[in-house]
């Protein structure tokens, strides 16, 4: 039987973020191969003009691509990335292909908003398949829009990495772009409230966005002197940024699973992490991670220090997220369990 083909359709190679991250992953699996997956890249960071222009380029590959594919893997988010993505399914479906639509969003809060709604609730429900990152994700689609869909749970993988304990500085690491649902300010100010009492320790921003703000936060708090700014990041630098880090911190008020954590787990850095996405699905407080409710920089500022004064609680912590790198989040599980669903699609 003549092998089915894999259209993949998703944000461009060099766009930042962790869909990019993701898709990658999967780019490295046997099941990439044995489908013959070929990437449509329909967006990258621009001004609106490149934007547009790389969607048309795109939509014309897509389309002259169409008719040789037997399955299409849309990954989306919610707002314009479904508006965007709607064009690239309805012709998937004008075509009659089998359609994946793998759903990113940022936080849960978009599947409440009726525009939101509506759309995804048409997407979904003409789906063949809708991959999710995690159980909470599934349960929040289900209570948002109802339960007509054909829904699967799809991990986001750990990344191979060279982990190098030894190199591990006095650093804590917040890596991703400084906006505020990342919750920049709150690390901030968080740290502020013990900096005096570690002035060894320092955070260290990898990522782009308001850089300008936060070092204008950093300086009215009186920690610039504590405070790194590397920039957006990759590759060797990347590398070195998590190689050096001792804590890495989450402080977002809304995720989908973030690929900076996984990054930290796979480079064996614990997490103090706020309760978002899927990540308590996994993260259990004091056991393979510490957790703080969203926006409270005082209990923020406590499971900092925990992790500040305790070499012991962060190796024990790095030994049980090592059962998640190797378990479920380890990239060939995810990657097979991947084809064993185009498979079956």
């Amino acid at each position: 039987m003549k092998q089915k083909k894999v259209l993949i359709v998703a944000t461009s190679r060099q766009t930042r973020g962790g869909i990019t991250a993701v898709i990658k992953s999967h780019a490295k699996g046997q099941q990439w191969k044995d489908f013959s997956c070929k990437w449509i890249q329909t967006h990258r960071d621009g001004n609106p003009g490149r934007k547009l222009a790389y969607l048309f380029i795109a939509l014309i590959q897509y389309i002259l691509l169409l008719p040789f594919y037997d399955i299409v893997h849309i990954h989306l988010t919610a707002g314009s990335s479904a508006i965007r993505k709607t064009i690239f399914f309805q012709l998937a479906k004008l075509f009659k292909k089998k359609v994946i639509l793998h759903f990113h969003p940022a936080s849960e809060i978009y599947l409440y908003q009726s525009n939101n709604r509506k759309r995804l609730s048409s997407l979904f429900s003409k789906a063949d398949l809708v991959l999710v990152l995690s159980e909470q994700w599934k349960s929040w689609i289900q209570d948002a829009l109802g339960r007509q869909f054909h829904i699967e749970v799809l991990y986001n993988p750990c990344p191979p990495v060279n982990r190098n304990i030894d190199m591990q500085e006095k650093n804590i690491l917040f890596a991703g772009t400084v906006i505020p649902r990342k919750g920049y300010a709150d690390l901030l100010r968080g740290f502020a409230l013990i900096a005096d009492r570690h002035k060894d320790w320092k955070i260290v921003f990898a990522g782009n966005g308001e850089v300008d703000e936060a070092k204008r936060l950093s300086g009215e708090l009186g920690i610039s002197h504590q405070v790194v700014f590397l920039g957006w990041v990759s590759g060797p630098e990347k590398e070195l940024a998590f190689q050096k880090a001792s804590i890495y911190c989450l402080a977002s008020s809304g995720e989908g699973f973030p690929m900076g954590v996984l990054d930290a787990w796979a480079y064996g850095i614990p997490c103090v992490v706020t309760p978002v996405g899927g990540l308590p699905d996994f993260v259990q407080d004091g056991v393979n991670g510490l957790v703080y409710p969203v926006g409270d920089v005082v209990a923020l500022s406590v499971q900092l220090e925990k992790y500040m004064t305790d070499v012991a609680l962060r190796m024990s912590v790095v030994k049980e997220t090592d059962k998640l790198v190797n378990g479920p989040f380890n990239m060939v599980f995810v990657n097979k369990k991947l084809g064993d669903i185009y498979s079956k699609i």
